[in-house]
């Protein structure tokens, strides 16, 4: 997969001089024993440093701004083990530009009846400190994660987790560039955005890409890559020569090759980490990129086709979330409407990402009556089983906003002997129906990013994090 940064979460407790030096001594030495646990406990993705006992507003404005200052730390977790005035926080909160995860714990997952006294009440005081603490944030509109529970508990681990693959994702979000080989399909509608404000909003870099400039790059491509690139690909992969003949299924086969090849050095010289193509672009080409986008999306890239390059980033910032799990670009193809049947099938003529494969892809030739192009090489597979979701970014004048729902993802009933592509079935949780009419309402486009990895709930947090709209269709 692609490489990003090592990234570390910082975690301070809040206090404050009220309680004198030894409360505070056993303040930081709970809270060390609290990350500690934490980071031995194999469930969180990336490092928690400890970062010391916020007792002032100078401190905690001094803090807020060297996390800030680091690009290692992807955001700050808070935690009121003692009750911290919270205008003590206001300045440096309102400084903070990372992702705030508050986790409303307690150091003790009981309360200890018999021994208990006023010393240890002036030392466990989250139970209202979080509440004084919470209301400065919200009051701030901040948007924070709130994680509650005792901190040892694997469920509030795994939200810790969870959140912390979305808050890696934001801060990465901000260095996504999307290549755009040609411009968008014609006379569509969706697929259009503004990219100034996704630039503003999202972080994203969206760049325009002649499909000349990609053609000079495949031309310089050697034999001896490719056949370097054919021998890996028959280790990972069943090669199915099919109908074809030999001549015509290595040429199709090593042509898309030669394009990943190129792809891939085009993309990696100019920092892009996504990419789009359009089947009415391909000025000079032999074929549309359709081995060549799945190979690129296996190893990280976000894609999408038509010149979608909402989708295309999209699908990269989520990859980045999943560690690119079984997070692929789709579209809802063709329908199931019988009762008891209700379905979608998802795929895109060629491009669906063979992360989600539920048996050994194949890679076929097949013509594709579309483009006007020699007949391209593609992976073909059945999808997956499993709880996920299927979300778009669509952008409208007020503002982007995410659509989202969850679904049942299953394999297709049959296998699709005329139709050779990669699929993936699924039905929304809330029913096809109603989860299509919600959808088709509030204008949410026909290409997703689909994952049996990510959840809803971190659709949300990135919502958050990002300040727009979510339509949580359930």
């Amino acid at each position: 997969m692609l490489k990003i940064q090592d990234y570390e979460f910082w975690f301070v407790a809040g206090s404050q001089f009220l309680y004198g030096e030894e409360q505070l001594r056993n303040v930081a030495n709970d809270t060390e024993k609290i990350v500690a646990s934490l980071n031995e406990s194999g469930k969180l993705p990336y490092k928690v440093v400890f970062k010391g006992v916020m007792k002032t507003a100078e401190e905690i404005t001094a803090f807020m701004k060297e996390a800030n200052y680091r690009d290692e730390v992807a955001g700050v977790m808070t935690w009121m083990h003692t009750f911290s005035p919270a205008k003590n926080w206001i300045r440096g909160t309102k400084l903070l530009q990372k992702p705030l995860l508050h986790l409303a714990t307690q150091f003790l997952n009981n309360i200890p009846y018999d021994t208990i006294d006023f010393d240890y009440m002036n030392l466990n005081q989250s139970a209202h400190g979080d509440r004084e603490y919470g209301y400065i944030n919200a009051r701030l509109k901040k948007n924070n994660k709130v994680v509650y529970g005792h901190w040892a508990d694997e469920e509030v681990q795994a939200e810790i987790a969870s959140w912390e693959n979305v808050a890696v994702a934001y801060n990465e979000s901000f260095k996504v560039k999307v290549a755009r080989f040609g411009d968008n399909m014609r006379n569509v509608a969706v697929t259009e955005g503004d990219k100034v404000e996704a630039q503003i909003k999202l972080g994203w870099t969206v760049d325009y890409y002649g499909i000349g400039d990609l053609v000079e790059e495949i031309n310089k491509v050697t034999d001896e890559e490719v056949q370097a690139e054919y021998d890996d690909l028959a280790s990972r992969y069943e090669l199915v020569q099919g109908n074809n003949s030999e001549e015509h299924y290595q040429h199709s086969v090593r042509e898309q090759l030669k394009q990943y090849i190129a792809l891939k050095r085009f993309l990696d010289r100019g920092n892009y980490t996504a990419f789009t193509s359009n089947f009415e672009d391909l000025w000079g080409m032999d074929q549309l990129p359709g081995l060549a986008a799945q190979l690129l999306m296996r190893d990280g890239y976000g894609f999408a086709g038509e010149g979608d390059w909402k989708t295309a980033a999209l699908d990269r910032v989520l990859k980045i979330m999943t560690h690119n799990k079984q997070t692929v670009f789709m579209e809802d193809y063709t329908l199931d409407l019988r009762p008891g049947h209700e379905a979608i099938l998802g795929s895109h003529m060629l491009e669906v990402d063979p992360t989600i494969a539920s048996d050994k892809p194949r890679v076929e030739v097949h013509p594709l009556d579309i483009g006007g192009k020699t007949d391209p090489a593609r992976l073909v597979f059945s999808g997956s089983e499993g709880d996920g979701i299927d979300v778009t970014l669509s952008d409208f004048r007020d503002g982007f906003k995410f659509i989202s729902y969850e679904v049942e993802g299953h394999k297709p009933e049959k296998e699709t002997p005329y139709l050779p592509v990669a699929k993936q079935m699924w039905t929304p949780k809330a029913g096809l129906k109603k989860g299509s009419v919600a959808w088709i309402q509030n204008g949410g486009g026909h290409h997703t990013v689909f994952s049996l990895a990510a959840t809803n709930e971190q659709i949300a947090d990135l919502a958050k994090m990002y300040d727009i709209e979510l339509v949580e269709i359930d």
